[in-house]
């Protein structure tokens, strides 16, 4: 009993020895992990954490915006570029005293010639007031004062009380000097007391840039240095698509403010604000320098700054600027000799490689009425965001849409007569063409022949007087199909602010109908244009491009290569090759004798594409109500059919009046037609 009664005893003791060899083990690993940890901070990383210490216990600043990147030509040409201006600025110090700035302002106004024009009644007010203390506290009353007391009236009403107590005679002593320093004055306590001030950046003279750099150390602030602003070698060509930049005084605008301080911006940065320059801001933004400010408050410079990346684009800016001269010019010409012109304002060209999705040119104008003359302003921008009724221009997507469905046979026949639905009246072609085949339907540009198509598709028998009823699945149908060709989506091409057009809501069984021969949905230009280009080269989608290339900043010539942009296929048609090269041969007829684009573009450079004339509406009085009845026209075509290289958009929307039963319209559509083709081959032989 008591050798038992021994083990039993012992056996705690094993107990806690197996635990202190677990509790050791534990320490050990401890230590092993710390040991670990201590080799990787004072031996491998070492360099990052004293590097990040000291960091943490420097101050360090960076100076103002730098350069952004030029932007090219595919040709090389400078399209954007900088240039240096001499700037003056402020950056209050800290602890300085309304009198001190009060006296800078003065010794200011002494060195520089500053505009005040632009000088408010309320600022040389306000000037005023802090220049005669006493004799403005002496125009608040004493019941006034204590009403302050009794926190009856603010400190903010008792200020607005001295303004409007200032009278002329108050200002009449001020000078031009005295206004030059109050204008001077507003300017430095506009806006965050934090941030830069131009004092003046608009015409700084060799003189006063000289003086205020002699004066400096007699200035606390004010400080000289060479701003930049962009500059545009070739005018107002293409200008609108380059886009526009904040300017050094405004630096981050309200409206993008948020979405580019969570990246890291300061609120004083220049930005790309529309379009290109905002498109691809993150590669043409500069790197600014930066600085460790030392104890004494002297600067020691730790990085140099950098000019952005360097951008090269597709379009040829000689050939934009001879599109552009076009439009212009016919546009003009056109308003001034052809009748029926009163609402024709706009006309578009889009020129495009099918292979590669670049764009060569892409160009707005619009033209208004001034002072009895006629005057032509930029609008590219509504390449993108402007829409038009296509009209038949749409025809080869609908042609597709019957192959593929399995309710058009490739050959097929049928009669070119008019289509009667109850209570409407005849839907018909703009001529009579009797038997015609799938290619006829085309060249022609028959509508009753995608009548008959889209009742198919819509589940529909024809027959003279018809009630019609589709099914509205139909419409689905449709705009499926003509989306894989960039009809009613967006394009993707690179630039903000793109629409994707305007569909129709209603989906009555008549409109199935319009929608086959393009007078329902409406489509930007820049879809027109990848419609085409899908269709040119056999039904590859691509996205529209405009930059073609980055290259790293030099001084000189473009030779340091960052990348170069690839054609990027969003999708490819759903259609076999055969549907595909009969609609391209149905096209090509078009622009053969006797089709609807003959002469549009010269025979002898092989065109083929579909031409539309289009029902549209505007508002006649602005009064809100689209009302009044106009016709609109279209081109989309590409060249040589065999092997096409070039792709080509023209839209002039209401070049007539009327129905397009009693066509009364101009023919300007088909001499910018003319006219672009004939300046593209002359560049591009």
């Amino acid at each position: 009993m008591r050798q038992n009664h021994s083990k039993k005893k012992n056996m705690p003791s094993l107990a806690v020895y197996s635990r202190y060899k677990i509790l050791i083990g534990i320490i050990f690993f401890a230590f092993l992990i710390l040991t670990i940890k201590l080799y990787d901070v004072q031996i491998l990383t070492n360099e990052k954490y004293v590097k990040r210490i000291e960091e943490l216990s420097n101050n360090y600043v960076e100076g103002p915006t730098a350069p952004r990147g030029r932007i090219y030509d595919r040709n090389g040409k400078l399209l954007v570029d900088n240039v240096p201006v001499k700037t003056i600025v402020y950056k209050k110090p800290i602890g300085v005293k309304t009198k001190e700035e009060i006296e800078l302002a003065y010794r200011l106004a002494d060195f520089l010639s500053i505009d005040i024009k632009g000088l408010k009644e309320r600022e040389l007010k306000e000037f005023w007031i802090l220049n005669h203390v006493e004799e403005a506290n002496s125009k608040i009353e004493d019941s006034e004062w204590q009403a302050l007391e009794e926190r009856k009236l603010t400190s903010k009403e008792i200020e607005n009380l001295k303004l409007e107590r200032v009278t002329d005679e108050d200002l009449e002593l001020y000078t031009d000097l005295d206004k030059e320093a109050a204008k001077i004055y507003a300017i430095m306590n506009d806006g965050y007391s934090y941030a830069e001030k131009v004092i003046k950046k608009e015409d700084v003279t060799d003189q006063e840039y000289a003086m205020i750099g002699e004066n400096l150390s007699t200035l606390p602030g004010i400080t000289t240095r060479l701003d930049w602003e962009r500059y545009y070698p070739y005018g107002e060509t293409f200008r609108s698509i380059l886009g526009n930049i904040s300017s050094s005084e405004s630096g981050l605008p309200a409206e993008l403010k948020d979405s580019y301080l969570e990246l890291g911006y300061a609120l004083t940065d220049r930005v790309g604000t529309s379009y290109l320059e905002k498109q691809y801001e993150a590669l043409l933004k500069g790197t600014k320098t930066r600085y460790k400010v030392s104890s004494n408050g002297t600067y020691e410079l730790i990085e140099e700054g950098s000019r952005g990346y360097d951008i090269v684009l597709t379009i040829d800016i000689e050939l934009q600027k001879q599109v552009e001269k076009i439009i212009a010019d016919e546009l003009i010409s056109t308003k001034k000799k052809d009748k029926y012109t009163e609402y024709l304002d706009r006309g578009f060209v889009v020129i495009q490689d099918p292979k590669t999705g670049e764009i060569l040119a892409m160009a707005g104008k619009k033209v208004t009425k001034k002072n009895g003359k006629y005057v032509v302003s930029d609008y590219s921008t509504g390449v993108i965001n402007s829409i038009v009724t296509p009209g038949s221009s749409v025809k080869a997507a609908s042609h597709i849409v019957g192959y593929t469905t399995g309710n058009l046979k490739i050959g097929e026949i049928r009669n070119d007569a008019c289509v009667k639905l109850a209570a409407t009246p005849l839907k018909c072609s703009f001529h009579s063409y009797g038997n015609i085949n799938d290619l006829e339907a085309l060249k022609y540009s028959s509508n009753t022949y995608q009548f008959q198509t889209a009742m198919k598709v819509g589940g529909a028998k024809y027959h003279y007087g018809i009630a019609l009823k589709v099914n509205e699945k139909a419409f689905d149908t449709y705009r499926n199909i003509f989306a894989q060709f960039g009809l009613g989506v967006k394009t993707e091409i690179d630039l903000p602010n793109e629409t994707e057009g305007l569909k129709g809501e209603s989906r009555q069984s008549g409109l199935l109908l319009d929608f086959a021969i393009g007078q329902y949905d409406n489509y930007t230009p820049i879809q027109l244009s990848q419609y085409i280009t899908t269709v040119a080269n056999g039904g590859s989608r691509l996205k529209p491009r405009l930059l073609k290339a980055v290259y790293k900043p030099t001084k000189e010539k473009l030779t340091d290569l960052v990348y170069k942009t690839s054609p990027s296929v969003l999708n490819s048609v759903n259609a076999d090759k055969k549907y595909m090269d009969r609609v391209k041969e149905g096209l090509r007829m078009v622009f053969s004798y006797g089709g609807t684009g003959y002469g549009f573009i010269d025979s002898k450079y092989k065109p083929a594409g579909k031409t539309g004339t289009s029902e549209s509406f505007v508002d006649k009085d602005l009064d809100g109500e689209i009302d009044t009845p106009t016709l609109s026209t279209v081109l989309v075509a590409y060249a040589p059919y065999q092997k096409p290289k070039v792709t080509f958009t023209v839209v002039t929307p209401n070049v007539g009046t009327g129905n397009i039963s009693f066509v009364q319209m101009s023919s300007i559509n088909k001499r910018i037609s003319q006219k672009v083709s004939q300046k593209y081959f002359e560049i591009y032989k």
